[in-house]
């Protein structure tokens, strides 16, 4: 994913279609309401749970796309280059965590 490109998609979609950027604190709220939809899928349909019959048809991409939108909406109003920040987190990611997975016995 391009995630510069990404930021640009979702401001210009807000400048053609939305009025504005709900403020940071809205869309926190909106991070957590798209998480908790997608934590709801996860918990019934892979987990222990019992599916509801009004879930079965809930589409997991579309709910995890909502938080990737949210989440892009975040990062433009607060000046965050998401692009720079996940390579940089990656890159991080990379060096602090290669052996250490390799070597969990947990994940054998």
């Amino acid at each position: 994913m391009d995630l510069k490109n990404s930021q640009l998609e979702v401001d210009n979609w807000i400048k053609n279609h939305g009025v504005r950027y709900f403020n940071e604190l809205t869309n926190m709220a909106q991070l957590t309401e798209e998480v908790g939809e997608v934590a709801r899928i996860i918990a019934r349909r892979y987990g222990e749970q019992s599916e509801k019959e009004s879930d079965k048809n809930k589409d997991l991409g579309e709910e995890l796309a909502d938080v990737v939108f949210v989440v892009l909406c975040l990062a433009n109003q607060t000046g965050v280059d998401l692009q720079t920040a996940f390579d940089k987190k990656m890159d991080l990611k990379t060096k602090r965590d290669h052996d250490r997975h390799h070597n969990n016995e947990k994940l054998k």
